[in-house]
């Protein structure tokens, strides 16, 4: 998991260094075709079952959310620092819970209710309404977050009866030509500086999802769910070396109270025998 964490946070901040040249659109669509790319070994070893699936209409509605996670998460990473971003995106689980009642008709009890308010509110530490003026970028952070939540729904349906490699390699599949009709529109062509940092970065994001599948394969997702904090230090790092960020007591203060609220809901779900479903929007 904590391998898994770095390569998700050299993703990011290659995002945030190509976004000096490209459009985030444009970066999103050439870290879909990378990763993909970095996963054709597994492909051709397995063959024709990589696309065997009977719920295609689910695997785009995956690919749908995941698409629009991305495209805001890669908007709000060129214009804030990668550390905040990184912060506000761990309330994807608290928009879980939200979306679990709504749309699965799931029970949710006190204790959980009470750790998803929690959780916002350390989001709102971060954002501090009324004492710094909010940067828009937060919202779309949040507003990222809030896509991630919806993807994760969804994986927990598909991964019900689908082999988790083929919702990886799907996802690809159907994210990369949907990932290339808004970036169409933004066009510009890398120079040759940025295809290294664009390499890396579908090289990294592939990583990243390696260690993450790995982890959660591994054992209890209560257990695996703390060590994801490890990606806001991984960044924090990188952003401080490569562009001088440098994230204020808050960002820290609220990204633990909502790792906090995160971490309790993960081990009540595994208590009653629902594992958490990792967020992978990446």
């Amino acid at each position: 998991m904590v391998a898994g964490c770095a390569g998700f946070a050299v993703m990011m901040v290659c995002v945030r260094a190509v976004s000096v040249e490209l459009h985030p659109f444009v970066a999103a669509f050439w870290r879909n075709v990378l990763g993909l790319m970095f996963m054709m070994p597994w492909i051709v070893r397995v063959g024709p079952q990589a696309l065997r699936s009977d719920r295609w209409p689910m695997h785009g509605l995956r690919a749908s959310l995941g698409l629009a996670a991305m495209l805001f998460l890669f908007t709000a990473l060129s214009r804030m620092p990668v550390a905040e971003a990184t912060a506000l995106t761990f309330t994807a689980p608290l928009f879980a819970t939200i979306g679990a009642v709504l749309f699965l008709g799931e029970r949710v009890r006190i204790r959980r209710w009470s750790a998803t308010i929690i959780g916002f509110v350390g989001a709102l530490i971060i954002l501090r309404p009324g004492v710094a003026t909010v940067q828009p970028a937060a919202f779309l952070a949040l507003t990222a977050a809030a896509f991630m939540a919806m993807a994760m729904l969804t994986i927990k349906s598909l991964s019900r009866t689908e082999n988790p490699n083929v919702i990886v390699v799907v996802m690809g599949l159907l994210m990369t030509p949907g990932s290339f009709v808004p970036a169409a529109f933004v066009w510009s062509w890398p120079s040759a500086g940025t295809w290294t940092l664009l390499i890396l970065m579908g090289l990294a994001a592939t990583c990243g999802q390696i260690g993450l599948t790995r982890a959660f394969a591994a054992t209890d997702a209560s257990a695996v769910l703390p060590f994801d904090f490890s990606r806001l230090i991984f960044v924090a790092a990188l952003g401080y070396l490569l562009f001088d960020e440098v994230p204020d007591i808050w960002t820290w203060v609220g990204a633990a109270v909502i790792v906090t609220a995160t971490v309790y809901i993960a081990r009540r779900e595994a208590r009653l025998g629902r594992p958490t479903q990792p967020v992978d929007v990446h």
